[in-house]
């Protein structure tokens, strides 16, 4: 069965930390642009981070910047968002795709569905005190 599953999301105070994997199966993450977005209640979805195929480039969103950072392990087949410092504001489920591009994260209008092959199911982050 070919398909992404993200984990990590829980509840945690503003200003703490939490780590999101998102971990294939039945494919190989290796030639995918691996992006990561969220959505809100009532709300857009809103593509946070985006990270090439061979980690030369990473996109994120002006209001993670500075305090969400993406890598990923090929080797596992896993790419993890490490996010610090966060808000009120971050709460949301958050989801990573798998793309050929991460052209639609860049684009002045966004389009997160252009270029996506899968998508997971997300995970839910809550961030309150």
């Amino acid at each position: 069965q070919l398909q992404l599953v993200e984990s990590g999301g829980g509840l945690v105070q503003p200003g703490g930390s939490l780590r999101l994997s998102c971990a294939a199966s039945g494919f190989a993450l290796d030639y995918y642009y691996i992006g990561w977005f969220r959505q809100a209640p009532g709300k857009e979805r809103e593509g946070v981070s985006c990270i090439s195929s061979d980690h030369g480039s990473v996109y994120y969103s002006d209001s993670v910047k500075g305090r969400f950072t993406v890598s990923r392990d090929n080797a596992k087949n896993t790419v993890h968002l490490q996010m610090n410092s966060l808000k009120p504001e971050d709460s949301a489920v958050y989801y990573c795709a798998a793309h050929t591009s991460c052209w639609g994260y860049y684009n002045d209008i966004p389009n997160l569905d252009y270029g996506m092959d899968y998508r997971g199911k997300g995970t839910l982050v809550t961030v309150s005190s």
